[in-house]
C-alpha cells in the first residue's frame, strides 16, 4: 500500500513539473557540454552532474511556478485542474520538492567545479524569479528563454570552467526560440491575462502581432544557430541540421493563425521536442563524425 502511494506521488510531482518537457531544454544543455568536449575531456561523471544540475534547477523552478502561480491557476480554466489548484497536492510538499531540487541543483553544481558552484545561486534565482515577472513586464517570455539559456552556458562552463563565446552565443540562440514559443503560447491565454492584470506580448500587442513577434524571435534564434557554427566551426552535418530546423519552424508557424489556436500544442509541444533533439544530433554528429 505505501509503495502503491508513492508511486502515485512520483507520477504526481513529475506531472506537475512536466518532466517529460525537460526535451526543450536538456539537448540544448547537452550540446554546450559536447562543443566545451572539443576543448576540455567530457567525463562520464561530468555528463552525470550535469544531467542532475538540470534536472534539479528546472524542477525546483517548476514547482516554484506552480506554488507561486497557484491563485491564477485555479482562476483560469485550462489550469484550474493542475495538481496543486485542485488539491491532488499540497503546498507543504510541494515546498518540500523545491527545497530539495534546490539542493539537488546545487551540490550538482558543487561538485562540477568551484565557478559552477559561485554561480549556482544566481542561476537558481533566474530560473525561480521568471514566476513573478508575468505580473509586471510583457517581456516575461524573454525572462524565461534567459532561464533556459543559462543551461548550455552552464554546461560549457562545468567541462572548461571557463567563459567563452560559442555558449553565449547558443545561450542567446536558446532565448530567443524559447521566448518565441512561449508567445505563442501565451495566445491561448489572452483574455485571461487581460482580466487579471498579468502581462504578455499578446496582450501588450494583441494576438496578430504577437504571431509576428514569435516569428521574428525564432529568425533571430535561427541567425544566431548559424553564426555558431562559424564560430566552432561546425560544417556538413550542423548544416544539415539547421535546414532541418529551418523547415520545421516554418511548419510551426504554420499551424497558427489569430483566429485559430487550435493545433497550438503540435507547434508548442510536439515541433519544438524534435527541434531540440534535432539541434543536439547535429552538433553531436558534426563533432563526432567529422
Amino acid at each position: 500500500m505505501f509503495l502503491k502511494r508513492l508511486i502515485t506521488r512520483i507520477i504526481d510531482f513529475g506531472h506537475m513539473i512536466k518532466f517529460s518537457h525537460s526535451i526543450f531544454a536538456l539537448p540544448f544543455a547537452l550540446s554546450g557540454a559536447v562543443l566545451a568536449a572539443e576543448r576540455e575531456p567530457l567525463t562520464g561523471q561530468k555528463l552525470l552532474w550535469i544531467v542532475l544540475a538540470m534536472v534539479g534547477a528546472r524542477s525546483a523552478a517548476m514547482g516554484f511556478n506552480r506554488l507561486v502561480d497557484k491563485q491564477f491557476d485555479k482562476a483560469n480554466p485550462r489550469t484550474k485542474d493542475r495538481h496543486l489548484p485542485s488539491g491532488r497536492l499540497k503546498e507543504t510538499e510541494i515546498i518540500i520538492f523545491i527545497l530539495l531540487f534546490s539542493v539537488l541543483f546545487i551540490f550538482s553544481a558543487f561538485r562540477l567545479n568551484v565557478l559552477c558552484f559561485y554561480l549556482s545561486p544566481v542561476a537558481l534565482a533566474v530560473v525561480l524569479l521568471y514566476s513573478y515577472t508575468k505580473r509586471f513586464t510583457s517581456f516575461s517570455h524573454y525572462v524565461l528563454g534567459i532561464a533556459l539559456g543559462i543551461s548550455p552556458v552552464g554546461a560549457w562552463l562545468a567541462v572548461t570552467g571557463y567563459f567563452a563565446w560559442p555558449p553565449i552565443v547558443l545561450g542567446f540562440a536558446v532565448m530567443f526560440w524559447v521566448a518565441g514559443f512561449d508567445i505563442l503560447y501565451a495566445c491561448q491565454d489572452y483574455e485571461f491575462d487581460s482580466n487579471n492584470k498579468l502581462h504578455s506580448i499578446p496582450k501588450w500587442v494583441g494576438i496578430n502581432n504577437a504571431l509576428r513577434l514569435a516569428k521574428l524571435s525564432h529568425l533571430v534564434s535561427f541567425v544566431l544557430m548559424g553564426w555558431l557554427g562559424f564560430l566552432v566551426p561546425l560544417y556538413f552535418v550542423y548544416t544539415i541540421g539547421l535546414i532541418i530546423i529551418a523547415g520545421l519552424l516554418t511548419y510551426e508557424h504554420s499551424l497558427l493563425k489569430s483566429g485559430d489556436l487550435s493545433r497550438l500544442d503540435m507547434a508548442f509541444f510536439r515541433m519544438n521536442g524534435i527541434i531540440s533533439m534535432v539541434f543536439f544530433f547535429a552538433v553531436l554528429g558534426d563533432i563526432v563524425f567529422l
